[in-house]
């Protein structure tokens, strides 16, 4: 089980710390956001190092949108000289949804470029300029995918290109179409996929109706179906605020991700809500951790 960490949008240190106590011994590993959405925050591997001091183990996300590749391997280097040891690779949003449209978006590799680099850094000490080191950097090397994406019948293969690249795990797209879920790891399975890769199934704890609303219809490759908008409007007519009914949404579909052959674990991302995941690995019957 992995969870997220949204670093702040300001040079506050103890922010970083008093999400990571929320997040102690409740996470096996907790990923480190790089600028999610395009909006400016802490730098990701400064956060890491933070959450190192701390006892917790980081995953660093990074996106190619806002580095060329002699800045991501620098900073890959710098990381794991920091004793980071987990890398997830994203190509990362758009600048246009976040708070500096006007930037420029850099994109010199793409997601699946800078895994393979990254993997050619860790096995053959070198740098993509074919360069030689002398210590070469400790990494676990993950990547993000969408099953929910179109075109869905190439989703897998999209997979099969990220795993031949250098891919040792997956983190998903939050799930709430389990059906959809269950036929994206059908050809998974079909394609050996599963038992080359640890795929983690992404789950979110919905606040409330409206953000379900927000995501079904304003997130591209994000797929909420009506029953789970309908449970959150009902919450209160049940007696349950809202959140209590998120909760519960993501308790349920953990039970039903620990059924689908082929998953290795859970990515609970909820984002500026940390302070939910001990419910919800509590619940989930996730807790303690090893």
């Amino acid at each position: 089980m992995t969870s997220e960490l949204g670093p702040p949008r300001d040079a506050d240190a103890s922010a970083v710390v008093e999400k990571a106590k929320l997040l102690k011994g409740q996470s096996d590993a907790v990923n480190i956001t790089d600028n999610q959405t395009a909006i400016v925050r802490m730098s990701s591997i400064a956060a890491a190092k933070l959450l190192i001091d701390e006892g917790l183990e980081p995953v660093v996300q990074m996106t190619c949108r806002d580095r060329n590749r002699l800045a991501m391997q620098a900073d890959i280097l710098g990381a794991a000289a920091l004793g980071v040891k987990n890398l997830l690779c994203l190509t990362g949003d758009h600048q246009k949804f976040g708070d500096h449209p006007q930037a420029k978006g850099v994109w010199d590799l793409d997601s699946i470029q800078l895994i393979q680099m990254a993997k050619m850094m860790r096995d053959e000490k070198k740098l993509m300029g074919g360069q030689e080191m002398a210590v070469a950097p400790e990494l676990f090397i993950g990547a993000a995918e969408n099953p929910f994406a179109d075109p869905f019948e190439l989703r897998a293969r999209r997979l099969a290109k990220k795993v031949a690249a250098g891919a040792q795990f997956i983190q998903t797209q939050i799930v709430y179409n389990v059906p959809k879920f269950e036929k994206w790891m059908d050809e998974v399975r079909s394609l050996g996929l599963d038992k080359q890769v640890y795929i983690m199934a992404g789950i979110s704890p919905l606040k409330s109706a409206g953000m379900a609303k927000y995501m079904k219809n304003n997130v591209p490759g994000m797929d909420v179906p009506d029953e789970y908008i309908e449970r959150m409007t009902a919450a209160k007519d049940a007696g349950r605020s809202p959140k209590e009914e998120g909760i519960a949404i993501a308790v349920e579909l953990i039970e039903r991700m620990k059924t689908i052959p082929g998953i290795a674990g859970v990515h609970v991302m909820a984002i500026e809500w940390e302070e939910a995941v001990p419910t919800i690995v509590g619940n989930a019957g996730l807790f303690p951790r090893p």
